[in-house]
């Protein structure tokens, strides 16, 4: 697989003894030598290391002169999230839709705290996706914005309960970051990019940090003992039992946000004034319901139903799929997302899940199946 591209981090994720697989494209270390089940737990218990430098980052920027306004208007035609109403160093999710409503990919944006970037977002995409996100966007909005890729940056997540006092003794300032903020701070001449953000369910940061300098960075917080490195399998899991979405697996360009149950990521003024791909499709699913939608399933016993399970009713008609599913560590048994006939997506609905020929029962519950700890003041 020589083919496979690799991080600024590749080096650093070998000598730790990565067991490294082909992931978007990227030779990326799906654990170490921990295991993934003790890698979930190390990270829910005190600060995981994660390589997301597979992600794509980008700036924004504005063709002509204007301000935050302009640039969000222009990222508004494609994306249904309430993007002008960022204040300086907010971060939002979003969704990158197609013309019938489907989701492209779903994203991070935010709005730089500094004067000088009036008039900038900085965008964060997923790995697999990247490059179709970069030129559709860039297409779209030609003769309004262009699009700077940062190839030169790696991405680093520091997530747990002790990521904020780890990171604070680094970079201080950071601690009193809150939830879903964006923030420059300088380390060793470097300049970073701290979000307060992560795909965990755990407070943490995604850390922007010059490609160059990922290694010494990396090194001085694994250096510290409540920090371990984690690999793909553990983020998989932990972001499962956070209730999260996992791109090409839950989310598609064939399902909406209304089936997805990201409603909450389509902005209030953004309902009333359409403006986005597929807003009339989806306003009539947010107002007369979709047919399917995702909900989260618990199987009765110990067996995991993985993804691409066929889901059954009652009577043992056909009513959806798992799309992601495994075995929740925190939880101490198996989890599950998938969708299924809206008529049967009440908590407490009784499924069968057809797992290796065989029915297994179980049933709709709530997300997250762990609470999140997001930092909030």
């Amino acid at each position: 697989m020589s083919d496979l591209k690799r991080t600024p981090l590749f080096a650093l994720n070998t000598e730790l003894g990565g067991k490294m697989v082909p992931f978007a494209g990227y030779d990326m270390p799906v654990q170490f030598p921990a295991g993934i089940m003790k890698e979930h737990l190390h990270t829910r218990a005190a600060a995981g290391l994660f390589d997301v430098s597979h992600m794509g980052q980008a700036w924004l920027h504005l063709d002509a002169k204007g301000g935050h306004d302009e640039i969000a208007a222009a990222l508004e035609t494609l994306v249904p999230g309430e993007i002008k109403a960022l204040k300086p160093g907010q971060i939002r999710y979003t969704l990158l839709l197609n013309d019938e409503g489907g989701i492209r990919d779903d994203f991070m944006v935010s709005r730089p705290a500094a004067l000088e970037k009036a008039g900038t977002l900085f965008l964060v995409v997923n790995a697999a996706t990247k490059d179709a996100d970069f030129a559709h966007i860039a297409a779209s909005l030609k003769g309004k914005a262009k699009l700077e890729r940062l190839e030169d940056r790696a991405l680093i997540a520091l997530q747990g309960p002790k990521a904020a006092a780890v990171l604070e003794r680094i970079v201080p300032g950071v601690a009193a970051m809150s939830f879903m903020t964006i923030a420059t701070f300088t380390w060793e001449r470097a300049e970073l990019f701290v979000s307060r953000s992560g795909y965990t369910g755990e407070d943490g940061y995604e850390i922007s940090v010059p490609g160059a300098m990922a290694v010494a960075f990396a090194r001085v917080l694994l250096s510290d003992p409540a920090v371990a490195p984690i690999g793909l399998g553990a983020r998989d899991s932990l972001r499962l039992e956070a209730g999260l979405c996992l791109y090409g697996h839950d989310i598609d360009e064939q399902t909406t946000p209304v089936e997805a149950g990201l409603t909450w990521a389509i902005g209030k003024r953004r309902k009333l004034e359409k403006g986005f791909p597929g807003a009339d499709k989806i306003i009539d699913q947010l107002f007369n319901g979709a047919k399917r939608v995702r909900v989260g399933i618990k199987p009765e016993g110990r067996a995991p139903a993985r993804e691409g399970a066929e889901i059954v009713d009652a009577s043992g008609a056909p009513a959806g799929r798992i799309t992601s599913g495994g075995f929740g560590p925190t939880v101490n048994g198996p989890i599950a997302m998938g969708y299924v006939r809206a008529d049967l997506a009440n908590d407490g609905t009784s499924l069968s899940l057809i797992v290796r020929g065989q029915k297994l029962p179980a049933r709709v519950v709530p997300m997250p199946f762990v609470p999140k700890r997001f930092h909030k003041p």
